[in-house]
């Protein structure tokens, strides 16, 4: 029996015998947030405490657990039909749930994460995919895949897209990769990616480059997980000089969050490393700036006090202070004040000189 409907009876089993002896059937659900994680560098990521919520039904509940019910319902059917379902197409199946039905999509997001967590299993083990595109890919690299009629395998080189790339599937557990490449290149901006992909920078440093497109998909970063486990391959990153950039993108890539600890350990990234746009290089570079807004001046102050990635890692500690006392940040794109190409010719070449100096 697939583990995930194996589990599914089994908690629809004890609701039903709760029931059965007149006692309030319940779920425990772990609570999902940096309060309850932590976070040793030994093994690479945010992992749960054991801290819990029990919803169990009663009067003030009752909606919740019943949506709980039903989603769980939802999963067994799509897993057992082979099938799968969008979260906005699970969202708008629940409109047949009479008083039981979500009046907005973040709420029947949060009961799909809270039957993940319960279940310690990714929504995609749930049959749920999310809406969002996972990524794109350029370089040297050739993925290979499966003919979804045939189930023959498909050889897919990144290098052949001409001024395209490369589309990271939802579901990323049956690619193989074949490569020579020396790092993956992953990238916060579209805008940066195409510069790189236009001039070819992959080729010329034999690299894969990877476009995140802001906080990276799931599947983006199971996708860059993956191919560095499997190819031993060091992955640098390079995002806007703001908290956003460091600990949205980055932070979330390398180590993962706390909404989400109960699966980082698939989808986190521990080797991955912050190449730049860095406060120090604002300086070094002489780069245009903008003022922190007042969102930014809380976000920094926010992780200094309780992010236990920034607690455990002093060199980011100390790029956050500096960032805070200068009261600037800066994108990828003013590193264009110098030249269209100055990101190419220039920077990147200098920080990939030395990877030791690059933020943990």
């Amino acid at each position: 029996m697939n583990e995930v409907i194996k589990k599914i009876k089994e908690t629809a089993k004890k609701v039903q015998t709760k029931i059965n002896k007149k006692q309030k059937p319940e779920v425990s659900i772990p609570i999902r947030s940096l309060s309850n994680v932590n976070y040793d560098p030994k093994v690479g990521y945010f992992e749960l405490k054991g801290a819990k919520k029990v919803r169990a039904l009663t009067v003030n509940t009752i909606k919740s657990f019943a949506q709980t019910l039903k989603m769980m319902t939802l999963s067994k059917q799509v897993v057992e039909g082979n099938d799968m379902a969008t979260k906005r197409e699970a969202y708008y199946v629940s409109k047949n749930w009479g008083d039981a039905r979500f009046n907005e999509q973040p709420e029947s997001d949060a009961v799909m994460d809270d039957i993940e967590a319960m279940f310690m299993v990714n929504r995609e083990q749930l049959g749920f995919v999310p809406e969002e595109k996972g990524g794109d890919i350029a370089g040297a690299l050739t993925v290979i895949d499966k003919d979804l009629t045939t189930g023959k395998e498909i050889e897919i080189d990144c290098t052949k897209f001409g001024s395209g790339a490369y589309s990271i599937p939802s579901s990323v557990e049956q690619l193989k990769f074949k490569t020579d490449a020396k790092f993956i290149l992953a990238i916060e901006t579209a805008g940066m990616f195409q510069r790189l992909v236009k001039h070819n920078y992959w080729k010329k440093t034999n690299s894969i480059l990877i476009s995140m497109g802001g906080v990276p998909t799931r599947a983006c970063r199971r996708f860059i997980r993956r191919l560095a486990d499997d190819k031993k391959i060091p992955v640098y990153v390079f995002t806007d000089s703001d908290p956003y950039g460091f600990m949205s993108i980055y932070r979330t890539l390398k180590v993962g969050s706390g909404n989400a600890a109960h699966i980082n350990k698939y989808f986190c990234v521990p080797q991955a490393r912050f190449l730049g746009v860095t406060p120090q290089d604002i300086i070094d570079y002489k780069l245009p700036t903008h003022p922190l807004k007042d969102v930014d001046k809380k976000k920094i102050k926010d992780v200094l006090k309780n992010d236990p990635f920034v607690r455990e890692h002093k060199e980011w500690k100390k790029a956050l202070e500096l960032m805070q006392k200068m009261g600037q940040r800066a994108e990828q794109q003013a590193l264009a004040a110098w030249g269209l190409n100055y990101v190419m010719n220039t920077y990147l070449p200098d920080k990939i000189k030395d990877t030791k100096k690059f933020l943990p």
